[in-house]
C-alpha cells in the first residue's frame, strides 16, 4: 500500500496525542494505587463505558468478525453475539454490587467473600492464572491481528511494527496509569469507529452498493437467509441447531470470557469499581453493551461481506478486511484507517497491561509479599509488572493460530465457571472451594475431552466447540456443587461482614439478611431487574437486526426492529427512575473503602 506524507501526517498527529494524554495524566497516577489501578473512583458513566467499548474493539475484531461473516455468513456472529445475555445481566444484578464492594480487583473479592487459607489459596491462583496465561494469550493473539495488518498493508515487517506500538502503550500505561488509559480508549474508540464506518461505505461502493452487495453475497451462499440472515437455516452445516442452542441457552451463563464474564469480572469490574458511585456503574456497563452489541458491529459486518464478493478464494478470510483496506482507501482515509487500526490495538493492549499489572501487584505482591508497601513502592511496582507483561506478552503471540481459533479455545477452557461466579453474589453456601473447584474441572475436562474424543473446540464446523462445551459445562458444574457441599460453610462472622456491605439480598441470603435485621431484603432493583434484563435482550438484538435490516433488507422490518429497540430502551429508563435506591445512589453508600 503506497502511503502518502498526508497519510503519514494524521497517524503521527494520533500518536501525539495518546503521548499528550499520558502526559497529562501522570501526576494522577502518583498518588495512590488506588488512582494508578481504578482512576481514585471517580469516573463518570460515559467514560467509564467507552473505555470498556474501546477495550474489546482490538485490531483483532474487525479481522475476526471478516473471517466469520466470510465463511459463514452474518448469523456466523452468534459466537460472540450471545454473550450479550451475561453482559445484560451485569448490568442489572451485578454492577451496583461491583461497586458496593469497593475492592481494587475482581480478585480482591475472594477474600472479602470468602476467609482463611482456602480464600487465600483462590486469591493468589486466580490472580496468577487471569494476570499470566489468560492475560498474555489475549495480548498475544491481538498483536498477532496488529501483525497480520502491518504485513499486509505496509509490507514492513509486522512484527518489529507491532513491537513498537506495543512499546509506546506500555509507556503512557506504565506512567499514568488508568487515567491516561479510560481517556486515551475514548480518542482511540472515536478515532477506530470512524474508521471502520469509512471503510464501510467505500467498501459498499466499490462493488455498486447495498442492494448489489446483497445479491452477490446471497448467491455465494446458495441463498439470502443463509448470507445475511441473523439465524442460519435449520441445516446450516457449520452451526447446527444443537451448536445454536448451547451459544443461546449455555455459553453465556456458563462459560467465563474476558468482556463477558458472568457476574462481571476482569476489565468490566475494573471500570465499575472505577465509576463514581453505583449509579454510574451500572450506566457505564449498560452503554457498554448497547455499544458492543447494536452500534458497533455491521461496519465490521458489511466489509466482511464485500471481501465474500471481492476474494472468495483467501486462504485466511481475516486477510481480507486488511485487503479491502489497501486496495479501496485513497490518499489521506489510509492514514485514517492506520490510525484506526493503531487506536483499537493500543486500546485493548492498554488496558490488558494495567488489568493484569494490578492483579500481580494487588492480589501477590501487597497480599503476600509486602502487605505495608508505602504508596510510592505500589506504584514502581505496578510499573515494574507492566514492562513485564509486555515483555511475556511478546513471547506468547508467537504460538498462537487465528483469532477465531483463539476466541474458541479460551472459551472452552472457561466453561463451567460462569455458574459459580454467578451464585457466589446471592447463595451464601457458595465457599472458596466451589471457585477452586471450578476452575481446577473446567481446565482439566476441556482438555482431557478434546485429547481423548478427538472433538476440537477450534473445529470450524462449529460441532466439536459444541461437544467440548457441554461435556466441560456438565462435569465442572457437578463437581463444584458436590464440592461445595463436602466441605464447610464460610463462617457466620465472614458472611454477615460481606452481607453489611454489599447487600445482595434475594432468597439465597434470607437467613443471613434476617439475623442482621434486614428482614426481606430485595436483589438490588427488586422485580425490575428482571422485567429490565428482559427489555435489555429486546433492545440490543432488535436493534442489532434493525439495522441489518434496513441496510440490506427491508426498510420496514428495519424500522419495526429500531421501534422496538426504542420502547424496550424507554422501559428500561422508565423502570430506573422508578427504581428509588437507583436514583438515590451515592458515592457515600456505593464506595467501600478505597
Amino acid at each position: 500500500m503506497t502511503v502518502s506524507a498526508l497519510d503519514w501526517t494524521i497517524v503521527a498527529a494520533y500518536f501525539a496525542i495518546s503521548a499528550g494524554i499520558g502526559l497529562a495524566f501522570a501526576g494522577r497516577a502518583r498518588r495512590s494505587l488506588a488512582d494508578y489501578f481504578v482512576s481514585g473512583r471517580s469516573l463518570p458513566w460515559w467514560l467509564a463505558g467507552t473505555s470498556m467499548v474501546a477495550t474489546t474493539f482490538a485490531a483483532d475484531t474487525p479481522l475476526a468478525v471478516t473471517g466469520m461473516v466470510a465463511r459463514h455468513g452474518v448469523a456466523g456472529n452468534w459466537l460472540w453475539w450471545n454473550l450479550a445475555l451475561s453482559g445484560l445481566l451485569t448490568v442489572f444484578f451485578f454492577s451496583r454490587l461491583w461497586r458496593r464492594a469497593g475492592v481494587v480487583t475482581d480478585v480482591e473479592f475472594t477474600e472479602l467473600r470468602y476467609s482463611g487459607q482456602p480464600a487465600a489459596v483462590l486469591r493468589a491462583t486466580r490472580a496468577l492464572y487471569l494476570a499470566l496465561p489468560i492475560n498474555l494469550i489475549i495480548m498475544g493473539w491481538v498483536t498477532r491481528a496488529m501483525v497480520t495488518i502491518i504485513e499486509v498493508s505496509l509490507g514492513w515487517s509486522g512484527w518489529a511494527a507491532a513491537l513498537t506500538l506495543f512499546a509506546i502503550t506500555a509507556v503512557y500505561s506504565t506512567v499514568a496509569g488508568l487515567w491516561a488509559v479510560v481517556v486515551t480508549d475514548f480518542v482511540q474508540f472515536l478515532i477506530a469507529m470512524t474508521g471502520s464506518i469509512v471503510l464501510a461505505v467505500v467498501a459498499v461502493n466499490a462493488v455498486g452498493g447495498l442492494d448489489q452487495l446483497a445479491a452477490a453475497t446471497s448467491q455465494h451462499f446458495g441463498s439470502r437467509d443463509a448470507a445475511l440472515g441473523l439465524f442460519p437455516p435449520l441445516d446450516s452445516p457449520w452451526l447446527p441447531l444443537s451448536t445454536l442452542l448451547v451459544y443461546l441457552a449455555v455459553q453465556w451463563w456458563a462459560v467465563w470470557y474476558p468482556g463477558a464474564e458472568p457476574g462481571g469480572g476482569g476489565y468490566v469490574a475494573q471500570r465499575m469499581l472505577s465509576s463514581k458511585d453505583e449509579r454510574h456503574s451500572l450506566l457505564a456497563t449498560l452503554w457498554f453493551n448497547v455499544a458492543h452489541y447494536a452500534i458497533r458491529p455491521w461496519p465490521w459486518i458489511i466489509v466482511g461481506l464485500v471481501t465474500v464478493v471481492r476474494y472468495p478464494g483467501l486462504a485466511n478470510p481475516e486477510e481480507g478486511y486488511v485487503r479491502t483496506m489497501v486496495d479501496l482507501l485513497p490518499t489521506g482515509l489510509k492514514g485514517l484507517m492506520l490510525a484506526a487500526f493503531a487506536a483499537a490495538y493500543m486500546s485493548t493492549i492498554a488496558t490488558h497491561l494495567n488489568w493484569g499489572a494490578s492483579y500481580l501487584v494487588n492480589d501477590v505482591y501487597l497480599r503476600f509479599a509486602r502487605p505495608r508497601a508505602p504508596d510510592r513502592e505500589q506504584v514502581l511496582v505496578g510499573r515494574i509488572a507492566t514492562g513485564t507483561l509486555m515483555v511475556l506478552a511478546f513471547v506468547v503471540m508467537q504460538f498462537l493460530g487465528s483469532v477465531e481459533a483463539g476466541w474458541k479455545i479460551l472459551l472452552a477452557l472457561g466453561a463451567g465457571t460462569g455458574l459459580v461466579l454467578i451464585l457466589r453474589w446471592y447463595w451464601w453456601r457458595i465457599n472458596a472451594w466451589s471457585e477452586l473447584a471450578a476452575m481446577a474441572a473446567s481446565l482439566v475436562t476441556s482438555v482431557t475431552v478434546q485429547a481423548v474424543s478427538g472433538y476440537d473446540a477450534a473445529d470450524p464446523s462449529g460441532a466439536g466447540f459444541a461437544v467440548v462445551m457441554l461435556w466441560t459445562v456438565g462435569v465442572t458444574t457437578a463437581v463444584w456443587l458436590v464440592v461445595t457441599l463436602l466441605t464447610p460453610p464460610e463462617s457466620a462472622a465472614t458472611l454477615e461482614a460481606f452481607y453489611r456491605r454489599v447487600r445482595p439480598g434475594g432468597p439465597g441470603w434470607r437467613a443471613v439478611a434476617t439475623r442482621l435485621g434486614f428482614g426481606q431484603d430485595r436483589v438490588p432493583g427488586g422485580a425490575l431487574s428482571w422485567v429490565n434484563w428482559l427489555a435489555g435482550w429486546v433492545a440490543v438484538f432488535a436493534a442489532l437486526a434493525g439495522t441489518g435490516h434496513l441496510l440490506l433488507g427491508s426498510g420496514l422490518r428495519g424500522a419495526l426492529g429500531l421501534a422496538a429497540a426504542a420502547g424496550a430502551f424507554a422501559l428500561i429508563v422508565r423502570n430506573l427512575k422508578a427504581d428509588s435506591t437507583f436514583a438515590a445512589a451515592s458515592v457515600d453508600r456505593a464506595a467501600g473503602p478505597s
